[in-house]
């Protein structure tokens, strides 16, 4: 089978689209600070006239991530919009519109960090402390960076126990922060499946999340948008699900698995189809980085 085409830049491909879709946690920075060359990046693409929309699986509302990206130097100036996983979660909190979460109670737990509340915050949830005192629970991820999904399988059993229904905020399995891998809501909602728990998450590789950023991008032909993240199961199979381009970032989560190639540097395209393949997303390019 031919090679997925790798490319060094954006640059390269910058004529064929008009809006394109960038995903936060290993394309923009790595949780504490911007990688080389995205500010640069971001800056040619805009200036070029192209629109971009951001979205993250971050378990929190956009202001909060608009806040984090300005932080470190990302202002809400360099880029037109944002969508996160946790502005997905709040909309179904609040809404309630399809039959599943129209039939949660309003008693809820929450599994996760105090700085994710936001997700619920103001629509009139009752938060309780305990899973038998719970209608269903809210999970958005592990509360201190290095905590193990062993950690969390009492409160997991505790609530398969009582039966609850879970909302994940945040499908990811995995994110880096700094050097380091931290398992994300996502693993924590899949040992629940696992489990025999009812799961819905929100975000990608969901349609609903693509669907607002379609939206919110204006642009009606399709394949003139291009999505960039660095996971296969969210990014690129939200992609290839939502019938739009997209690139991986190979020096993401998968890095390893790719070869280990130095930051930066193209992976060995075997390497890269056969982790395609076996993953059965398939991106439409490569790229080492964000980068122009």
């Amino acid at each position: 089978m031919a090679d997925i085409r790798q490319i060094s830049g954006i640059a390269e491909v910058i004529d064929r689209y008009d809006g394109f879709i960038l995903d936060l946690w290993g394309v923009l920075h790595d949780g504490e600070q911007l990688y080389p060359g995205v500010a640069d990046c971001v800056d040619r693409m805009r200036d070029a006239g192209k629109t971009l929309c951001l979205l993250s699986n971050a378990p929190r509302r956009t202001p909060g991530a608009v806040e984090k990206l300005a932080g470190m130097g990302m202002g809400r100036e360099r880029y037109h919009h944002v969508m996160t996983s946790g502005e997905a979660t709040y909309e179904a909190l609040r809404d309630r519109n399809d039959p599943w979460h129209a039939a949660l109670g309003r008693r809820l737990l929450h599994i996760g960090p105090a700085r994710d509340t936001d997700i619920y915050d103001g629509l009139g949830y009752e938060v309780v402390e305990r899973p038998e005192e719970a209608d269903f629970v809210v999970n958005t991820g592990i509360v201190t960076f290095g905590e193990t999904l062993e950690d969390y399988q009492p409160q997991l059993d505790a609530c398969r126990a009582a039966n609850l229904p879970m909302v994940c905020a945040n499908p990811d399995l995995v994110v880096m922060v700094g050097p380091m891998m931290v398992i994300c809501a996502g693993t924590l909602a899949a040992r629940y499946e696992q489990m025999g728990g009812d799961v819905r998450q929100h975000g990608k590789p969901h349609a609903p999340v693509y669907q607002r950023c379609f939206e919110l991008l204006g642009i009606a032909d399709k394949s003139r948008i291009l999505a960039v993240g660095d996971s296969l199961r969210t990014d690129v199979a939200g992609a290839n699900a939502a019938g739009i381009d997209v690139a991986l970032v190979t020096a993401g989560i998968h890095q390893e698995e790719l070869g280990g190639a130095a930051w930066g540097e193209a992976v060995n395209p075997v390497n890269l189809r056969a982790l395609a393949d076996a993953t059965g997303h398939m991106p439409t390019y490569a790229t080492p980085s964000l980068r122009w």
